[in-house]
């Protein structure tokens, strides 16, 4: 499936489960849509700084319908595409800097190991 696609099932995807909570009358869903919308709105950091930390997080947790969603939503709200590149080059070294400070035990291991 090509991005494209793969972008509008998304879209697809996510309005029809958020029209069936609706409609089930899921409390649970009404709180995160309440809790979404303080969320993102304007404080210290503005809408558009959220929803980039945000479509960096979807980046490191592999969320791909979070990627599209915060992505699109940060666009809206102004980001160039030049911010949201940097937001992804930022979750790309939050992903790959956990696997440095994991190899500070794996050096210790292989020291114990190796008897040093």
């Amino acid at each position: 499936m090509n991005s494209t696609s793969r972008i509008t099932e998304l879209n697809r995807q996510r309005k029809v489960a958020n029209a069936r909570l609706a409609r089930l009358n899921s409390m649970v869903y009404k709180a995160f849509l309440e809790m979404e919308k303080v969320t993102y709105c304007d404080g210290a950091l503005s809408k558009k700084h959220k929803e980039l930390i945000a479509a960096a997080i979807g980046v490191v947790t592999n969320c791909e319908s979070c990627m599209q969603w915060h992505i699109e939503q940060a666009v809206m709200e102004g980001a160039t595409e030049q911010e949201v590149l940097e937001a992804i080059e930022v979750a790309i070294e939050m992903g790959i800097g956990p696997a440095t400070v994991n190899a500070r035990f794996a050096l210790e291991a292989m020291d114990q190991s190796f008897k040093k």
